[in-house]
């Protein structure tokens, strides 16, 4: 159910303009229609971060066409609110909602340092990159202050465990230090997702986040800096930002990115009417023929779980998407180079010294 608000105020600090019911939670008490004598108060939300003494924090990725093995999360929501993101649908798990609740009410695992030298010294693990960012942005802002991205890097170079990251942060960058050491190793990868390069388009899709200068910025100095970078492109989405491929891929090989990747975007469960509402109040003149395009690419549908094609959608306009993505990225060097993660160097570390033998 689309949310219908009196005024249909649109709120430009925020992705999600209202909160869809949690399908776990049968006693919910939400507004779904404004009407009558009882309006609710529609007051600014302050963010809220609640503490999880976590019991696990590696997880491994069983989706044949994800592109990991492993993944690890320090945080469930995101401050970014991004409209698109798929990682919604998981803060319902923890007993909140895929909309306003997911950019508001942030888990952050504090145990996470300790999962992790936990997980590295378990006989039975064998070396594997393990992605951060694999749900939502290691990189967000509370990561400023909790600093727990940068101690999983850390336990990573000590242990020698291969790392990717993914982020639209440019805090990244704060952390040059031990991505420089992991990348001496070939212990590391940064990836930026970088959607477009209109700042307008950016301030209304993923409100909080870093300039796509700024982005473009992590990559270049990425670069400089011998570690080996890419980008994501991701999501497309037809009618807003998939005209923008040509540029996005041109800026980021300019800048050294090595690789490049792309989606298009898919509207599982409680996405579908977060995204709804925002494109028709965000984008009325157009949000018709978005939306009809993206069923285009699914079938008729927004909602895809096929292995092989939700990712990348079917149909004439996704296989026009796939051709110019192939053709782009041959024109601009992207792709070309291929990395092996080392595994071979991986160390367990006991009671705080390294193994004799």
């Amino acid at each position: 159910m689309i949310n219908q608000r009196a005024n249909d105020r649109f709120d430009k600090g925020r992705g999600a303009q209202f909160n869809p019911k949690n399908k776990f939670l049968k006693g919910e008490y939400i507004q779904e229609h404004a009407e009558g004598i009882d309006d609710w108060e529609q007051e600014p939300r302050k963010t809220e971060y609640i503490f999880d003494d976590s019991r696990t924090l590696v997880n491994e990725v069983k989706s044949p066409d994800v592109g990991m093995m492993y993944s690890a999360n320090p945080y469930q929501g995101c401050e970014h609110c991004c409209i698109y993101c798929y990682a919604r649908n998981s803060h319902e798990y923890w007993g909140y909602s895929a909309g306003l609740d997911f950019e508001s009410r942030i888990v952050v695992k504090k145990n996470a340092p300790q999962l992790l030298r936990k997980f590295f010294e378990n006989k039975n693990w064998e070396p594997a990159p393990i992605s951060l960012s694999g749900n939502t942005d290691c990189y967000q802002p509370i990561e400023r202050k909790m600093k727990i991205t940068r101690q999983l890097l850390q336990i990573c170079l000590e242990y020698r465990n291969p790392v990717g990251v993914l982020s639209k942060n440019a805090l990244v960058l704060r952390d040059l230090d031990i991505l420089k050491e992991l990348a001496k190793l070939k212990l590391v990868r940064v990836f930026s997702s970088i959607t477009s390069l209109d700042e307008d388009l950016r301030r209304v899709l993923e409100p909080r986040t870093a300039s796509y200068k700024s982005r473009l910025k992590v990559v270049e100095t990425m670069a400089k800096n011998g570690i080996p970078t890419g980008i994501m492109n991701a999501p497309l989405i037809p009618g807003l930002n998939d005209t923008h491929m040509h540029d996005v891929l041109k800026a980021a090989s300019e800048a050294g990115a090595l690789w490049a990747g792309y989606t298009v975007v898919r509207l599982n469960g409680a996405i579908g009417p977060i995204f709804k509402d925002w494109l028709f109040k965000a984008f009325p003149d157009r949000a018709e023929k978005v939306w009809n395009l993206i069923c285009s690419c699914h079938e008729g549908h927004v909602n895809d779980s096929r292995w092989g094609t939700r990712m990348v959608g079917d149909g004439k306009f996704s296989e026009l998407i796939r051709t110019q993505f192939k053709l782009y990225c041959r024109k601009f060097g992207l792709n070309e180079t291929v990395m092996e993660y080392n595994t071979g160097d991986f160390r367990r570390i006991r009671n705080g010294q390294l193994p004799l033998f």
